[in-house]
């Protein structure tokens, strides 16, 4: 008995020992240094060398020059590393050689544009340069990810955090890079779209599209017409009290948006998809009856009325206030599913629509279907077919971009991530089909749409619709791990994309992403470091 005794206690220490040389401890996984190209986006060039930089008691965060933006970035990065590093990183206009520097303009910035940036590592210190503010921003983002996960935590964390050696020079591959939330099927508060925009802001997404008005909610005060927020406005898919953003909500929204180098594009979705409108006033109807309020999911079944007076100066005073509102260069007009609208009808909509969007100083974006009428010059379509779209339409689109109309590239069996993962995904739709994390990263947008010049593409979008989501912890877990791969394409050059590659990166995310306390799908084809 006691050798049987022994014999086991011999086992167990050898199995003990085994487990501890085969799983690194905390404090090894805290001290090893994420190497220069581990980040998301990918960086477009990246020159290991040189030795680590140490963040320490002593450092601080130097900005020279008398840029007020560079400071208040420099402000952001300092509230963001002061609680896991217990470090006080004051910041300061002096010259000098270490710390973290972030500076604006240069002879090195050329060619980065106006959202590039250079990363510099040494011993002695860590620089960011960029030419512009938005490249700075960008650039932060970067050092941010090259530093342990636990520098996301609230509370001080064990170190060292330690930046590693080289240099990486980057710059994105699309101006348009953007994410949509749809807050009209289901609404959510001020502080839920400011939490997304963070997330956004991480990889690099530089356009928040806001779906602001759907058939089962009106989601944005209209001073002129009152009722489509205080009526439109009072539900949402399945019932439930649903709400809508006065303008000083929206304001809010478009200055937290910017100080994270996101522009807002506002969509008044017409003349389809109008139901909460149509509910509001009679008067658009028609009939000049108001329907009941909708809180369904089918589409297709409502427009404005073509024909009236009325809904023109009805769309005048809806473009003009939040065209007042919105600082940024696009206001989306929708025009997607208007099936209730005849084509001709659609054509002389949009005939009319488009110069009134360009009257108060906007550029039209509108969903692909805007090429089956007459886009205006500069108009950006947003694709967002997919594999059982017809090849007629995707010629009409391809056809429109060959005559100067950009295209936003939001295929919907690859980028909508409201799809869901496969058939047991508790969340989200299926109607183009189940996009896993593969699917979503793996295509590429200058190639996509046969027929269309690459030179036509803006950018990419991913959209989230809401008609299964109604909390923050619904949105992340859609939204990650795909969002992070749209990004990509977005920002960077073709010749870095590899699936392989990507997901190794994408998986050293989610200790990330635990710290930050983002409720995401542990997709199975990504290798999770924990195993999950």
């Amino acid at each position: 008995m006691r050798r049987r005794r022994l014999l086991t206690s011999l086992l167990l220490v050898a199995a003990a020992g085994t487990a501890t040389a085969a799983v690194p401890s905390q404090g090894a996984a805290a001290r090893a240094v994420t190497p220069l190209d581990r980040v998301i986006p990918a960086p477009a060039s990246v020159r290991p060398a040189g030795d680590a930089y140490t963040i320490g008691e002593g450092t601080r965060i130097r900005v020279p020059g008398n840029s007020g933006e560079a400071q208040r970035i420099a402000g952001y990065l300092a509230g963001l590393l002061r609680p896991a590093t217990g470090f006080s990183l004051p910041v300061t206009t002096r010259g000098g050689a270490d710390g973290i520097v972030l500076r604006l303009g240069g002879r090195d910035t050329r060619g980065l544009g106006a959202e590039g940036y250079r990363l510099t590592s040494g011993g002695r210190a860590v620089t960011i340069s960029a030419a512009r503010p938005a490249g700075l921003f960008h650039g932060v983002q970067t050092l941010r990810q090259l530093l342990p996960a636990a520098v996301e935590k609230e509370t001080r964390q064990p170190g060292p955090w330690r930046i590693a050696g080289g240099t990486i020079s980057d710059a994105p591959r699309y101006a348009y890079r953007g994410a949509m939330l749809d807050v009209s099927r289901h609404f959510f508060t001020v502080g839920q779209v400011k939490r997304y925009i963070d997330q956004l802001a991480q990889y690099k997404i530089n356009k928040l599209h806001l779906h602001l008005s759907d058939d089962q909610g009106w989601r944005i005060a209209i001073s002129s017409w009152p009722r489509l927020a205080t009526y439109g406005g009072s539900t949402q898919v399945g019932g439930g009290r649903g709400g809508h953003y006065t303008k000083d909500d929206y304001r809010e929204i478009v200055r937290y948006a910017a100080s994270r180098y996101l522009t807002v594009v506002p969509e008044i979705d017409m003349p389809g998809h109008t139901n909460a409108a149509l509910a509001s006033y009679a008067d658009l109807n028609c009939n000049g009856q108001a329907p009941p309020l909708y809180t369904g999911t089918k589409v297709g079944f409502s427009s404005l009325c073509v024909p009236k007076k009325i809904t023109y100066d009805f769309v005048d005073d809806v473009i003009r206030e939040i065209a007042a509102l919105t600082p940024g260069r696009y206001l989306h007009i929708g025009g997607d599913e208007a099936h209730s609208t005849s084509h001709a009808d659609y054509v002389a909509f949009m005939d009319r629509v488009q110069p009134v969007v360009a009257k108060y100083g906007k550029t039209v974006i509108g969903w692909h279907q805007l090429t089956g009428a007459h886009p205006v010059r500069g108009a950006l379509a947003q694709y967002w077919g997919y594999d059982k779209t017809g090849a007629q339409e995707r010629q009409q689109v391809a056809d429109a971009a060959r005559h100067g109309t950009g295209l936003i590239l939001s295929p919907a069996d690859r980028a909508y991530l409201d799809m869901k993962y496969d058939k047991d995904t508790p969340l989200g739709l299926n109607w183009a089909g189940y996009v896993n994390v593969r699917r979503a990263y793996d295509w590429d947008p200058g190639r996509y749409l046969e027929g269309a010049p690459a030179g036509a593409v803006a950018g990419v979008e991913a959209p989230l619709w809401s008609e299964t989501l109604t909390t923050s912890s619904n949105i992340e877990y859609l939204a990650f791990p795909r969002l992070p791969g749209i990004a990509e394409l977005g920002w960077s050059p073709a010749r870095t994309h590899d699936w392989g590659a990507y997901r190794t990166r994408l998986a050293a995310q989610g200790p990330r992403w635990d710290a930050l306390g983002i409720d995401y799908y542990r997709a199975p084809e990504v290798p999770w470091p924990d195993g999950r």
